[in-house]
């Protein structure tokens, strides 16, 4: 079967800082945490704990308050991203009989989709009193309403679906995405990922097992430390990043601009537990996603590591790495970007997928914020990027994804043409 090329024409993300794509990966290439503390006033006990909010997204005033009412905010994240993503890739919102898209598609991820509509329509009845709740809460709550809104909006008539696969959704989702363009069911998929992680109930399930970094309103920017030795837990967010992916061929006839190219995608399962990471699902992923590539190991000059800043996780995710990249993993530059975008679970691989491409495109790497001189010694083993590195000669990269549950995903890169 012949493999197409598969371009990356679009990129969207609502950025925690304010700001557009660019100004998201230099704030990251800083090493500047978007952690602050949240405080809200919940009842029984409001929540108190680092979080990364998205506060300068304003829904109506994006996509309109006809569209944003009829949207969860996750719903609502997502289509903002991949209306960034869309017109990036220079292509028209609406369609004509000349151009009918039956064919193009979109395969989304999340890890919580509209679970705050349920959970606000279920306050709305057991401590208010009412009756009813609005006509529009199952179409707000459904998982698949990014994909089903975007189809719409953009006229997509091919496969519309999302993925659930806990913290590895939206890396799941565009590896999917990339296999159908390689292989000519579609010439174009809009794909990626959103998750909001402010549901009163999510908070507090997190907090109950134990892995949910502490903080205040002093210490919240530096509470998540990956592979850090006094790491003390993961730190949620919200946010939403979408890739258009194009054949290239496709992308070069019409003139579209080429900020990078999916390579491989691999995928696997741990098939031993729940919630405790497995080295050796981990390792069959990654030599998955190099195969698929038709990649090597010492053609990688970058990973974005899952790296949640958990106990456990971090000390597997650099076995594997170290397992699979042998004598050269101690020159192999790895960072995780949750040490400041926080960990966004079903949204998590798009926004990272998203960081990847980026620093192919622009040959900088982003660091782990708060490492320098913390060094968990299990943790050695690879060249930890403590700081920004500009200028890199970078010619492909992988990102992990790995999640409860087991389901594993890595995504293969390739930096784009010189410009």
């Amino acid at each position: 079967m012949h493999r197409r090329r598969v371009a990356i024409t679009g990129i969207g993300l609502i950025s925690p800082y304010g700001g557009d794509v660019d100004d998201f990966f230099d704030r990251l290439l800083a090493g500047e945490s978007a952690v602050r503390h949240l405080l809200t006033e919940d009842l029984p006990r409001p929540l108190s704990t680092p979080f990364v909010n998205c506060q300068a997204f304003d829904a109506e005033a994006v996509l309109g308050k006809p569209l944003a009412l009829m949207m969860e905010r996750f719903a609502q994240l997502g289509m903002a991203a991949a209306f960034q993503a869309w017109e990036q890739a220079g292509l028209p919102r609406k369609t004509d009989a000349a151009d009918a898209r039956d064919g193009w598609g979109c395969i989304w991820g999340t890890a919580l989709g509209g679970l705050s509509a349920h959970e606000r329509g279920s306050r709305e009845l057991w401590l208010k009193g009412r009756e009813r709740l609005s006509p529009l809460s199952v179409v707000q709550g459904m998982n698949n309403a990014v994909n089903a809104h975007i189809s719409i909006q953009l006229g997509l008539g091919g496969m519309s679906t999302s993925h659930t696969a806990a913290c590895a959704s939206s890396a799941i989702a565009i590896g999917e995405a990339f296999r159908r363009v390689r292989s000519g069911d579609a010439d174009v998929m809009l794909t990626g990922g959103s998750d909001v992680c402010q549901a009163y109930g999510v908070v507090r399930a997190w907090e109950a097992m134990r892995v949910m970094a502490p903080g205040d309103a002093q210490t919240a920017p530096v509470a998540c430390r990956p592979f850090a030795a006094d790491r003390a837990g993961l730190v949620l967010g919200e946010g939403g990043a979408a890739l258009v992916l194009e054949a290239w061929d496709h992308a070069v006839d019409r003139g579209a601009p080429i900020h990078g190219e999916i390579v491989g995608y691999g995928a696997s399962c741990d098939r031993s537990h729940l919630v405790r990471p497995s080295c050796d699902g981990q390792v069959r992923a990654l030599r998955a996603a190099l195969a698929d590539a038709g990649l090597v190991p010492a053609d990688i000059g970058y990973v974005n590591a899952h790296g949640t800043a958990t106990a456990e996780g971090d000390p597997v995710e650099i076995s594997a790495l170290r397992e699979v990249f042998g004598e050269g993993a101690r020159r192999l530059p790895v960072s995780a970007t949750k040490s400041m975008h926080g960990h966004l679970l079903g949204a998590s691989g798009a926004i990272e997928a998203v960081v990847t491409a980026l620093a192919l495109r622009k040959q900088a790497v982003p660091p782990t914020a708060h490492l320098a001189g913390r060094i968990d010694p299990a943790c050695e083993g690879v060249d930890h990027i403590l700081q920004g590195r500009r200028q890199e000669p970078l010619q492909a990269a992988l990102s992990n994804s790995f999640a409860f549950g087991g389901s594993n995903a890595v995504l293969a890169f390739r930096a784009p043409p010189p410009r």
